[in-house]
């Protein structure tokens, strides 16, 4: 059966809790993406002779060609100015792996036996007292002015104007997983029951930088995109990383001001990917104003697909639920495809579904499975 609305329409349809012609594909975000590896071998099956592009340096994601995006069916294109590139990165060689200072000071290390991606190895603000974060050497606030903003806009423009894809950005609203990266994981914990004016600080100074990145951004593309992503990783496979009491004490007020700065300046949906055991977590997302939430991470507690449906599928959309732990990697082609259908099935009943793995495809994923998941959800109609 032909196609009979444009990506854009496909995409918009979806998230507006409507039936589209066919459920929305995405691939090459920061968040959905593929490793370069599994992209690698993915080209090779197919015969396209590419060189690949890395555009998330850290994850090692690679920037899927045209080509591959038409041939996958591909709904959505990724609008990026370049600050999850390598551009500008040195990178340094130790005895036994790759690494790299990023602004914030974090270092980040992979190792040469398996070079899959960076891992950070340090937390640049363990140490820090109160009174060190006023001095600390932040990176510059974005600028509408920036060489790679400006290009952007123009980017976002054409491909707005001159094709009918999905446009959509990735960018901060992180005020639990970013900042951990910064003081460690347990120090942040540590903060919250006993060090509340340092973390109060560090989580404003973040909101600042989180400010000026939407604003330089938006000025750019705002009118252009038809979703805003952004991200901030809530809970782990068994469940949830803080009490619903703190999120509330510390992300949330915060998180909010992101989402309502960025809802006065564009009519775009808000996306947050959030990985792992969240479901507290949902009626203070869908608060804050976030419409629709991504991985779904189905395979971890109190995330079975059919109950956030049913408990949340008419206020939130879903992105994503190809579960990327254990069927991509290791089931058949046939298996591939069933579970796509009974994920398309649940969470795309009546709209409120763009398909994706849950999170990046790995390096592990065979060619023929990353296919099944595609052609599956192109030719699937209920």
């Amino acid at each position: 059966m032909a196609d009979s609305m444009t990506p854009r329409e496909r995409l918009l349809t979806a998230l507006a809790h409507k039936r589209p012609d066919r459920v929305p594909i995405d691939l090459g975000g920061v968040v959905t993406g593929i490793h370069r590896d599994a992209y690698n071998r993915l080209k090779e099956y197919w015969g396209i002779e590419e060189e690949t592009e890395i555009h998330d340096f850290k994850q090692q994601l690679a920037k899927p060609s045209e080509t591959m995006l038409e041939k996958m069916g591909v709904d959505t294109r990724f609008l990026d100015s370049g600050s999850r590139s390598s551009r500008g990165v040195e990178i340094f060689e130790g005895e036994d792996y790759y690494g790299y200072t990023d602004a914030w000071g974090i270092e980040w290390r992979m190792p040469k036996a398996l070079p899959l991606y960076y891992d950070m190895v340090n937390h640049p603000m363990a140490d820090l007292t109160v009174a060190d974060l006023d001095h600390y050497d932040y990176p510059p606030l974005a600028s509408a002015t920036d060489e790679s903003i400006v290009a952007l806009a123009s980017i976002a423009r054409d491909l707005y104007e001159n094709t009918d894809y999905g446009l959509m950005i990735f960018g901060p609203a992180s005020f639990f997983e970013f900042p951990w990266y910064l003081r460690g994981f347990e120090n942040y914990l540590m903060d919250m029951m006993l060090n509340e004016a340092f973390l109060n600080k560090l989580l404003d100074k973040l909101l600042e930088q989180c400010i000026a990145y939407w604003e330089a951004h938006l000025a750019a593309v705002a009118d252009y995109v038809q979703v805003v992503q952004v991200a901030d990783d809530l809970g782990h496979q068994g469940g949830p990383m803080m009490s619903l009491e703190l999120f509330e004490k510390f992300v949330k007020p915060r998180q909010k001001e992101v989402i309502d700065f960025i809802k006065a300046r564009t009519d775009a949906y808000i996306c947050i990917h959030s990985c792992g055991s969240i479901r507290q977590f949902i009626p203070s997302l869908i608060e804050n104003g976030i419409d629709a939430i991504n991985p779904v991470q189905v395979s971890a507690a109190d995330m079975d697909p059919a109950e956030l449906k049913a408990e949340f599928g008419n206020r939130l959309s879903f992105w994503g639920g190809i579960d990327t732990q254990h069927i991509l990697p290791n089931g058949s082609p046939e298996e591939v495809a069933a579970e796509t259908r009974r994920i398309i099935e649940i969470l795309g009943e009546n709209g409120g579904y763009v398909l994706n793995s849950v999170h990046n495809i790995q390096a592990d994923v065979p060619p023929e499975n990353i296919i099944a998941m595609f052609e599956t959800a192109k030719a699937y109609r209920d």
